[in-house]
């Protein structure tokens, strides 16, 4: 006999088959993530980190997936002092919430946040990264962690990006996603716009640029409130998109390597502005 989808007794691991648990995994797609409005973190950091702004009134986490395993045991009981839900589950069907070869056996549904890019810049931060048709969702996931590193006060996903709550880059930002605005709009132009509203040089990342990262810093650039701006992995920013700008700069190689790749190459343009305006 076929087992039942509905939710077993009180008590009972729910499994994959389990209602509660197929709901949840529409949220490992970005269509089901914008139909519900929430979507997974899955991990100890990441969980913890969701945890910690429901707490603060930041974010809302909607419930708790955990296998019986002793170190979920502290998560676990935070959740519920919090006033979370929590549910424990069977390791196949922690697995059919994982998106990653060796499931954790602990994921968290957290609302989705509306944020939009005026209101992400509300605080006039002095340093914001913009991600312009990045495809891969581990580089935009490790930018995110990159800016909150750098103290970067938001980060703007502008046109045809990935989405910042795929599996992959909530993994990748190891719980940054929770700790600064990250805003989205598919119109490059109003989010630019938006950026220089709000007192920032436009700035992009560019290893054909004429000027570098060692002039600009030299030159006093890098130590006013900048957005920079990063391009596709495979082109870069478009010409339509640079002529927006108010500079492009590319990071000096003084070695053979053709180039970076773009995580890379965005940690080394938002900590050289981080170190110019902390002097």
């Amino acid at each position: 006999m076929a087992e039942s989808t509905s939710d077993p007794r009180p008590g009972t691991p729910l499994t994959e088959r389990s209602s509660r648990v197929a709901v949840a995994r529409k949220l490992t797609r970005r269509a089901g993530r914008e139909k519900a409005g929430a979507f997974l973190a899955e991990g100890a950091q990441a969980v913890g980190e969701a945890l910690t702004a429901h707490a603060d009134d930041r974010l809302r986490v909607r419930e708790l997936f955990v296998t019986e395993q002793p170190r979920h045991a502290e998560l676990a009981e935070r959740a519920v002092l919090a006033g979370v839900p929590v549910h424990e589950v069977t390791d196949k069907a922690a697995a059919s919430l994982s998106e990653t070869v060796t499931p954790q056996g602990v994921v968290a549904v957290c609302d989705l946040p509306r944020t939009d890019p005026a209101t992400a810049l509300a605080r006039r931060p002095a340093l914001v990264a913009v991600l312009v048709g990045i495809a891969d969702p581990g580089n935009a996931g490790t930018v995110v962690r990159v800016s909150d590193a750098a103290g970067a006060g938001a980060v703007l996903f502008a046109g045809d990006t990935v989405d910042a709550y795929n599996g992959k880059a909530v993994r990748a930002s190891t719980g940054s996603l929770f700790h600064l605005p990250v805003a989205r709009d598919r119109d490059v132009t109003a989010v630019l716009t938006a950026c220089r509203e709000a007192g920032l040089r436009l700035v992009g990342a560019d290893g054909y640029a004429t000027g570098d990262l060692d002039t600009a810093d030299r030159a006093g650039e890098l130590a006013e409130p900048t957005a920079w701006v990063f391009g596709s992995e495979a082109h870069g920013l478009s010409d339509e998109v640079k002529a927006q700008l108010d500079t492009t700069l590319r990071v000096p190689l003084y070695g053979q390597a053709e180039s970076l790749n773009l995580a890379t190459a965005a940690a080394v343009c938002l900590y050289a502005s981080a170190r110019a305006q902390h002097r």
